[in-house]
C-alpha cells in the first residue's frame, strides 16, 4: 500500500482508539505525538501503540510484551498473536487495568 494510504488509515485507527478510550468508565490519559499515541494507567504504566511506516505496521507495546500488526483484509493483525487490533488492546488494558475493559 502506499505510504499515504498507510497514514490515513493509521490515523483514523488512532482517532478512533482515542475517542473510545475517552468514553471509558476508567482514569487513563492519552497523548497523541510524533506517531505514538499513549495510554497511561493508574498505576504508572502505559500503553503505546506507533506508526512503523517502514513495515507498514503497527506496533503495539505492554506490560505483557511487544506486538506488531499488519493490515489483513481491511483489519490490523497481530503476528505472533493472530488476534485483531481491539482485541489484543481489549486484552492488554484489562491486564493492565486489573478490570474489564471492551473499546
Amino acid at each position: 500500500m502506499e505510504d499515504n494510504k498507510y497514514f490515513d488509515l493509521v490515523e483514523t485507527i488512532f482517532n478512533d482508539i482515542e475517542d473510545r478510550v475517552d468514553e471509558l468508565p476508567f482514569d487513563l490519559d492519552i497523548d497523541v505525538s510524533g506517531g505514538l499515541l499513549s495510554v497511561m494507567f493508574p498505576d504508572g504504566s502505559s500503553v503505546v501503540l506507533s506508526k512503523q511506516v517502514a513495515n507498514q505496521e503497527i506496533w503495539v507495546a505492554a506490560k505483557s510484551g511487544g506486538f506488531h500488526l499488519h493490515a489483513q483484509d481491511q483489519r490490523w493483525m497481530c503476528s505472533t498473536t493472530d488476534e485483531e487490533l481491539y482485541v489484543l488492546l481489549n486484552r492488554v488494558f484489562t491486564e493492565q487495568l486489573g478490570a474489564q475493559v471492551v473499546l
